[in-house]
Order: C-alpha cells, then structure tokens, then sequence
C-alpha cells in the first residue's frame, strides 16, 4: 500500500503500524486469557487457596478497568506513540517479572504492572488508528483490531495448558516477551512520530484520576468478589463506588483541566457508542460464563469437547473481524452498528430456544451468530466513536471506550451469573440438574434478548439526535 502523507511529510506504510497496534492488542487480550488456566498449577505451586490466586487474574483486570482512561489522557498530552511504546515495554518487563515471581504476591504485583502497560496498549492503539490509516480505511482497521483481540481470547486457554502441561506455570507469563519485543520493534520503526504539542496549556487532573481510578476499583470489586452472590462486602463496595463517583462528577466541574469533559457526553454518537458498548459487552459476557455450565451440565459433554465448543465463537470473531471492517467502510458506522446489534440479538433469542431441542448444533450456529454481530458491532461502533474524534482527544475517548467494554464484562459476570443460578433454582450450579440448567439458558439468554433490544433502542434514538443535530447544522 501507498505510504500515508501528512501534513507534506511521508510516514511508513501504515501496514507495518496496524501490525504494531494489533500486536499491542493481541498481548493485552491474551494477558488476560492465558493466566486464566493456570490458576490451578499456581494454587498448587505456591500452596495457596483458590481465592488467593484468583488475585492474579483480579489485579490485572482491575489495574485495566481503573487506569484506561487515565493513561488514554495522558496519551493525548504527553504523545499516544512514545506512550504507546512504553506500555509495550512495561508489559513486556512485567511479563519477564511474573515469569520469575518467587511468590504468590510478588506475582500478583507484577501482575498489577502488566495490566498498566496493556491498559496503555489498549488505549492507545485504538486512539493511533487515526494517526495512522486513511479516515476510509476506518473500519478495516478497527476490524483489524478486533480480529486480534479475539484471537488473543481464543488462543490464551489453549496455549496456556500447553505451555503449563510441558513447561510449567512460568511459562504462560514468559511466553508474551517475544511478542512484546516484537510489538515494541515494530511501533519504534513504523509509528508516525508524536505531533508537537504547545507547553503548559493544559494540566493533568490527579484529584480526578484517583477519584475514577477508586471509583472504578470499588466497582469492579462489588461486581466480582463473591461470584454475584452481594453480602455485606459487595454492598458497601458499590456504596463507596457511588459516593467517590459523585464525588468524582462534582470535582470534574471545578477543575480548569479536567480529566474528563462531561461536555462530551451531549454527543449522541459518544454516548450512545459508550452504552451500547457497555449493554453488549455484558451480554457477551454470558456465553463465557453461562456457556460452559449448560454445555458441561445441560448437556454432559466432558471439559476437551466443552473446550471444542467454546471455542467456536472466538474462531468466527476473528474470521469476521476484517470483512466487518471492510464492510462498515462500504456501508456507513451508523447501519451496520444497527445490523450487528440485530445480529446480536437474532442469536442470544435463538440461544433461548434452540440448545434444548437440538444439543450442540442448537448451541453452535446461534453462537456463530452472536459472535459475527459481535465482530459487525465492535467494528462499526468504535469506528463511528473515533472517526471525527479531534486529535486532542482520542487517547482518553478510546480510553472510555475500552473502560464500557470491561465494565459490561465485569457487570455481566456479576449480573448474567445471578440471572442463571436464579432461574435455575440453585445456588450450587455444579450440582444443578441438566432440566434446571436448561431452565437457566433459556432464561439468561432471554434477557439477554432484552438488553439487545434495549441496545437497538439506543442505536435508533443516537441516529435520530444525529440527523436532527445534522439538518440543524445545515439549516445555520
């Protein structure tokens, strides 16, 4: 492909950059993927319970979920390529310090490390597109993306019992060094350089970076610890999630530089991207979790063909991501965004129905589905978020963007989960009958059904705000 110009000056291909970026991708998703199967072997390695080592996954989700935002704003100060470039290696040194961890908490330390640097990556290399594709190759790219991200979801569980089956648990963490150095290779030789940016007119927002960063800790604990079961802990988490996020709103109106412009929010394609993103994500998050109980128990497969199964809707996203993009670039964000969450929606019914008349086929082809909107959706939503984003604000509206994908999954973990043990009439799932886990389906599946069409919703009113402020616009 031709070199993209800017501005008189020829940067390299932008080939090479995307394989940066999605690199940078690829290692954040499979951070969080991988760690996932070895929590087992790391229980048995450092003789500790269950609850211990689920830490290790915990604190690379929390240091994401608090600190995107945060890291998407100071690329957008700072410069979003060296950025980018130092959560490359970050990640990259975090992995090496995981891989040699002499314990369980300094592995939980580093492990918290790692999730800044792919925070910095997933911020980051979304808000470089712009900077680094043809504004009509948008969607490609952001396709792209996302095709990367799946197949660092799909591939972390398989090559992470591989690798701890023949070289241990060290080996998961080290395995994403040749990567990084790699990523970190390529971002240096291809990435346009930073753009020059004037001194001293803007300051970074600390008081508000640490209100968001606790509000979001708060919340993110409230949603995982005790598996959807609220007690105490979890009540009074999400009440200090709610008075340190108006806290939060209250000092972003006093602040000469906030961290977030709550003016933002009166865009209808930002706003509505953000919940629509939030909505999906949670309903994605259900066939990772309800997904395994009812093949396991509704249907009695063992864990190798459960793994089979599963595995099919992180395949079909990564094969859809790229003719996704392509096909948001031919047809427009706003109908394609309408046509996946149509998708969407079309499978998470037929997951309601199908699985229990037809076993697995009844189980795949709706998933293939829902995964084929899923990779329509993502394409076209970020590409119609980030495609007139201003320069000056891409890092921390790409942050906000990945921040309402990891709140969906977390809330989804939370919410979807309660939704399945209470319609199938029990506490203890793995002890469930199959006729009340398909119960559980049937039921989960159906409000999922609801949540997409609460998302549709959402899509039809932003694209009625948008021609409405467009005619406007025309009229003046």
């Amino acid at each position: 492909m031709e070199a993209i110009a800017e501005g008189g000056e020829r940067t390299p291909s932008f080939r090479w950059a995307l394989a940066a970026l999605s690199l940078s991708m690829l290692l954040s998703s499979l951070g969080t993927s991988i760690a996932n199967v070895g929590l087992p072997a790391l229980a048995e390695a450092f003789g500790a319970s269950f609850q211990a080592v689920q830490w290790v996954v915990l604190a690379y989700l929390l240091a994401i979920t608090t600190l995107i935002v945060s890291v998407g704003r100071l690329g957008d100060m700072v410069g979003r390529r060296r950025l980018l470039i130092a959560g490359i290696a970050l990640f990259t040194f975090a992995s090496v310090l995981c891989g040699v961890a002499p314990t369980l908490w300094m592995l939980i330390a580093a492990r918290a490390v790692q999730g800044l640097g792919a925070a910095m990556m997933m911020a980051l290399a979304m808000a470089l597109v712009g900077e680094t594709v043809p504004k009509a190759r948008t969607g490609s790219a952001m396709g792209l993306l996302g095709t990367t991200s799946a197949i660092g979801t799909a591939l972390g569980p398989s090559l992470g019992g591989l690798l701890i089956a023949g070289l241990g648990w060290r080996a998961i963490f080290l395995a994403g060094v040749p990567l990084g150095v790699l990523a970190f290779f390529l971002a240096c030789r291809s990435l346009p350089a930073d753009r020059e940016r004037p001194k001293d007119r803007t300051g970074f927002d600390t008081t508000g970076t640490v209100l968001l960063a606790l509000t979001l800790a708060a919340y993110a604990l409230a949603m995982t610890i005790g598996h959807g079961s609220f007690g105490p802990l979890n009540i009074g988490l999400l009440l200090a999630a709610i008075f340190t996020g108006a806290l939060f709103l209250f000092t972003e109106t006093r602040t000469a530089f906030p961290l977030l412009r709550l003016a933002m929010f009166r865009d209808p394609v930002l706003s509505s991207g953000l919940a629509m993103s939030a909505l999906v994500s949670t309903v994605m998050m259900a066939t990772l979790v309800v997904g395994p109980f009812y093949l396991s128990r509704g249907l009695g497969l063992d864990a190798a063909l459960v793994g089979l199964v599963m595995s099919a809707g992180p395949v079909v996203a990564a094969l859809a991501g790229v003719p996704a993009g392509r096909l948001v670039d031919r047809l427009g964000a706003q109908s394609t965004t309408v046509a996946g969450l149509a998708a969407i929606g079309a499978g998470a019914f037929l997951l309601s129905l199908l699985p229990a008349g037809f076993g697995i086929a009844g189980y795949v082809a709706p998933i293939m589905i829902v995964t084929a909107g899923y990779a329509l959706f993502q394409a076209a939503n970020n590409t119609g978020v980030m495609k007139d984003v201003g320069p000056g604000e891409r890092g921390i509206v790409s942050g906000m963007l990945n921040l309402s994908r990891n709140l969906g999954l977390v809330t989804g973990a939370s919410f979807m989960g309660a939704v399945f043990a209470l319609a199938s009439g029990t506490s203890e799932i793995t002890a469930a009958a199959p006729e009340a886990v398909a119960a559980g389906m049937r039921i989960t599946f159906s409000v999922a059904a609801v949540l997409i069409i609460a998302a549709l919703v959402v899509a039809v009113i932003s694209r009625a705000f948008a021609s409405r402020a467009s005619v406007a616009g025309d009229a003046a």
